[in-house]
C-alpha cells in the first residue's frame, strides 16, 4: 500500500499530506467513494455539515474496521451556525452524524466578514478542542486580514487553513503569511476543478514522467508542501490519485509551474461571500 507523509501541525498532532475530499458526493454516494479511498490506502477523509454527506462518511468509516487512530477526519462549521453557543450545536450534530467521539481537525467554513461572527466563533472552537473532542482546529478560506484578527483575539493559532489552491491560484502571499505563523497550508479544488488539466505546461510535463496531468498537479501541490484532498468518486481515479509517490517534478518542472499563476478562481471570493 502507498505510504503517505505526514505533516505535523503546530500543535504536535500529524495529519496526512494526501487525503481524499468529498466535496458534491451525494450522501448516497458516499459510502462507496470512502471506502474505496480507505481500500485505496487513504487514511485522511474530508468533509463538511453543508456537503450533507457526514452520515456517509461515518458508515464508511465503521465500516472498515480500522483502528479509529490510524484514520484522520475532518468537518467544517457552516455559515449559518456561526456564533459561540450555536457552533457548540452544530459540531454536536456532526459528531452525531459521524457517528464519532471526537474529530481531528475542525474548520470553520468561511469566515462570512459581514456577519462578523468569526472571532466569537473561533472561540467555540477553542472549547471543543480543549475539552478533547476535536484534536486540532482551523479555518478555510481565511484571508491574511482574517487570519490577523483572530491571531490578535483568540489563544490558539489555527493549525489549518484550507484554501482554494492550484496551478492557476498559488495564493503566494497567503502561504508566506501561514508559514511565518506556522499555519499548514491545505488546499481544496487542487486541480482547479480540472481548469487547469490541458495546460501546455502541464501536459508536457505529464508526458516527460510518464503520468497524467492530474498526477502533475497533486505531486506539485506535495513537493510545494501543502496538504491536498483530491476528491473522486471513481475507484480507478481514487487510486491514481493516490499514486504520486513514484517520481518527483524536476526543479525545471516547478519553474514551469510556477508561472501559470493567474488568479484562477473556480469558488466564490472568501471576502465577499456573507
Amino acid at each position: 500500500m502507498t505510504s503517505v507523509p505526514n505533516v505535523t501541525l503546530n500543535n504536535g498532532v500529524t495529519m496526512p499530506q494526501l487525503g481524499f475530499g468529498v466535496f458534491q458526493v451525494p450522501d448516497e454516494e458516499t459510502t462507496a467513494a470512502v471506502a474505496s479511498a480507505l481500500e485505496a490506502g487513504y487514511r485522511s477523509i474530508d468533509t463538511a455539515a453543508i456537503y450533507g454527506n457526514e452520515r456517509g462518511v461515518g458508515k464508511a468509516v465503521a465500516a472498515s474496521g480500522l483502528p479509529r487512530e490510524e484514520l484522520f477526519v475532518t468537518t467544517k462549521l457552516w455559515n449559518a451556525d456561526q456564533g459561540h453557543d450555536q457552533t457548540l450545536a452544530a459540531f454536536d450534530a456532526s459528531l452525531d452524524k459521524l457517528g464519532l467521539d471526537h474529530v481531528d481537525l475542525y474548520l470553520i467554513h468561511w469566515p462570512t466578514p459581514a456577519r462578523d461572527l468569526y472571532v466569537e466563533t473561533y472561540r467555540a472552537l477553542e472549547k471543543i478542542v480543549a475539552d478533547g473532542r476535536a484534536r486540532a482546529i482551523g479555518v478555510s478560506n481565511f484571508q491574511i486580514p482574517h487570519l490577523q484578527r483572530l491571531l490578535e483575539h483568540t489563544g490558539i493559532t489555527p493549525a489549518v487553513n484550507q484554501v482554494e489552491l492550484h496551478p492557476g491560484l498559488q495564493q503566494t502571499a497567503l502561504r508566506a503569511f501561514h508559514a511565518e505563523h506556522g499555519i499548514a497550508t491545505e488546499a481544496w479544488s487542487p486541480l482547479a476543478q480540472g481548469a487547469v488539466l490541458g495546460d501546455e505546461a502541464i501536459v508536457r510535463i505529464a508526458e516527460a514522467h510518464g503520468v497524467t496531468p492530474a498526477q502533475v498537479v497533486l505531486r506539485w501541490h506535495l513537493q510545494t508542501g501543502n496538504i491536498v484532498i483530491p476528491k473522486s468518486v471513481t475507484p480507478e481515479r481514487i487510486r491514481q490519485n493516490l499514486d504520486v509517490f513514484g517520481f518527483a517534478l524536476t526543479d525545471a518542472d516547478l519553474a514551469a509551474l510556477a508561472g501559470l499563476d493567474r488568479g484562477l478562481r473556480t469558488g466564490p471570493d472568501p471576502d465577499t461571500l456573507n
